[in-house]
């Protein structure tokens, strides 16, 4: 099973960019998406962002992950 999260490209210097997701920010690699830019939300794994997603669709998923982190309470 994986998990891929939506995350904000807030810096990209080439191939390496820096994302963003809830105030965590992370090194990562473009290579697989050329064309994101910052600003652009990418579906991250593992350290490669695989694919960029609207912001629409990344803000269901987001809303998704914080519904479920409070699931229990």
């Amino acid at each position: 099973m994986c998990l891929a999260i939506p995350t904000k490209v807030v810096e990209k210097d080439g191939d390496r960019g820096i994302v963003e997701i809830g105030g965590v920010k992370k090194q990562i690699d473009l290579t697989l998406v050329p064309e994101a830019k910052i600003g652009d939300y990418v579906i991250l794994h593992v350290g490669f962002a695989l694919q960029v997603l609207d912001e629409e669709e990344a803000q269901k998923t987001l809303a998704l992950f914080e519904e479920l982190a409070h699931y229990n309470e």
